[in-house]
């Protein structure tokens, strides 16, 4: 069965992969392909007997690629699957997603991976893009076979929420990077720093007389990767900094070596303020810090020292959560909300829409070297319709995921998205 060409007309287009940011329209193909994007489609140029979608000023960006996701398989298909992971991003316009290698086994073998890419084949609606660990087991010790994983499609190694603690062996990994053309994607956090610390070290850790993780512990771990880069610079990433010591560290090293630095959305939208009395769902890591590292991250996006916004979707059940503050677990789900949550900074004027779309599409997809995040001719038309100034209130029993530890309930959003295709196919509608 063929499908019918699709036209949407009169859309405020946003392509930062592609410099468009402009009205226009999108033409998809039958075999669901982009066939001509931006001010060229109107009504003028398109044929009289076909119907088209008019969306009245309605925004279309493309797929939203979030770079930093537990997906649940295998191991933990109590708390997420492929399946309800793919209903829970399309509703937040998200069509490819980078999943985390901390599962159950771990992902740091050719058979696993194996097992990975055919449930998501048959199970997952988006693009899944797997991860596997730096080390055995995410032990820190013995280095995975960054070769044979890679050209089994594997985008990125990672330890996912562990850190390399030994110099020497992340000196080899570095090394070895760099020979097999592989991404390392680090989580800092220097583990005897943060040692049975659960919240930013600071006023609000001793009110709450509960042991504090400094950001020394990040900007420590930062400071070590960048100077090994210095002598071998292999591709690299900070998957997610929150502190404004960091970001110096990053501002100054920028010019010396190559490499790119993430950011969580909860600690783009979030402070430790926020933790309130024991909120075991702001329990997260890196954890909420300072309004004033929250500030210096913001400014870091517009002086372009970071490079990509995450969800840092890690859903857990509700008897994880439902503990007090030092047994509780770790983390948030945040794919619905990635977008909405986003859109704040720029509905406040803190950051350009242009610039908060470019963080979730290009260049994730650039740094992980995919061909997603943009509406080019010829690519899956992967995208997302967006009304940017629709009000909407985060209800966790309305959330898709199969988790709903929220770290934003009940809190009102500007911008919704109302419709997600992937590959052509209309696989999200908004009610």
């Amino acid at each position: 069965m063929t499908n019918k060409k699709k036209y949407f007309l009169n859309a405020h287009i946003i392509d930062p992969c592609n410099s468009i940011n402009e009205i226009g329209g999108l033409i998809i193909s039958e075999e669901g392909k982009i066939e001509a994007s931006g001010k060229r489609v109107n009504k003028n140029n398109i044929p009289n007997r076909e119907n088209f979608v008019d969306l009245k000023g309605k925004h279309i960006i493309p797929g939203i690629v979030d770079m930093r996701v537990f997906g649940g398989e295998p191991g933990y298909e109590y708390k997420e699957n492929y399946r309800s992971l793919s209903e829970a991003a399309l509703s937040g316009g998200v069509t490819s997603v980078v999943t985390m290698p901390n599962t159950k086994p771990v992902i740091d073998s050719v058979s696993i991976v194996d097992f990975i890419q055919r449930r998501s084949r048959d199970k997952s609606k988006i693009n899944i893009f797997p991860t596997a660990t730096l080390t055995k087991n995410a032990e820190g010790t013995n280095m995975c076979e960054f070769g044979l994983l890679k050209n089994k499609g594997i985008v990125g190694f990672t330890d996912g929420v562990k850190s390399i603690q030994s110099s020497r062996v992340m000196s080899r990994i570095i090394k070895s990077a760099y020979d097999f053309d592989c991404l390392v994607m680090q989580h800092a956090e220097d583990q005897e720093l943060s040692k049975n610390g659960m919240l930013n070290d600071g006023i609000i850790s001793t009110k709450l007389g509960i042991p504090g993780i400094s950001d020394l512990a990040e900007k420590i771990i930062i400071e070590r990767d960048l100077t090994l880069l210095e002598e071998i610079n292999c591709r690299y990433h900070i998957s997610q900094i929150s502190s404004k010591k960091s970001l110096d560290l990053i501002d100054y090293k920028k010019n010396i070596v190559d490499f790119t630095t993430g950011v969580s959305i909860n600690n783009l939208a979030l402070n430790e303020n926020d933790i309130g009395e024991f909120r075991t769902f702001l329990k997260l890591s890196p954890p909420l810090r300072t309004e004033e590292d929250r500030l210096s991250l913001i400014n870091g996006i517009n002086k372009n020292l970071i490079d990509v916004i995450v969800s840092d979707h890690k859903p857990e059940d509700e008897e994880s959560k439902r503990l007090t503050f030092s047994q509780a677990a770790t983390g948030a789900s945040g794919i619905e909300t990635l977008l909405s949550l986003a859109l704040e900074q720029f509905h406040n004027g803190s950051i350009k829409l242009e610039k908060i779309i470019e963080l979730i599409t290009h260049n994730p997809a650039k740094i992980l070297n995919i061909n997603k995040g943009n509406l080019s001719v010829g690519t899956d038309a992967d995208f997302c319709i967006l009304d940017i100034n629709k009000p909407w209130a985060v209800k966790k029993e309305k959330l898709l995921t199969k988790s709903k530890n929220t770290s934003i309930e009940d809190r009102k959003l500007q911008g919704k998205v109302l419709n997600t295709f992937v590959k052509g196919q209309e696989l999200f509608k908004f009610k």
